[in-house]
């Protein structure tokens, strides 16, 4: 329940955030040319804001997950090294 009403509370904040950050680019560029036109220069035409984009989750790996992986790449690691034990270092050139 505590967690909940943090990602509730934090959720908002960043919102909040976000709203204040979009007025104030806006007040920045009517500022800049409203500078701009006193001094004879064109008005400058902003590009669009980007949209925030929602990221993709990260999944979490379980620790028999992470175990099997490790195990695997170990395998991997001594299968690799046996063939340089046996046959040589390879060149690559």
């Amino acid at each position: 329940m505590r967690e909940f009403l943090q990602r509730l509370l934090r959720s908002g904040y960043v919102g909040l955030l976000e709203g204040e950050v979009a007025r104030l680019r806006a007040e920045n560029r009517a500022l800049t040319n409203s500078l701009l036109g006193t001094a004879g220069f064109p008005p400058v035409d902003y590009p669009e804001a980007a949209k925030p984009v929602a990221l993709p989750r990260v999944r979490k790996r379980s620790w028999p997950q992470m175990q099997a992986r490790r195990e695997s790449d170990a395998a991997r690691d001594m299968e690799t090294n046996r063939d340089e034990r046996v046959y040589g270092p390879v060149s690559h050139s």
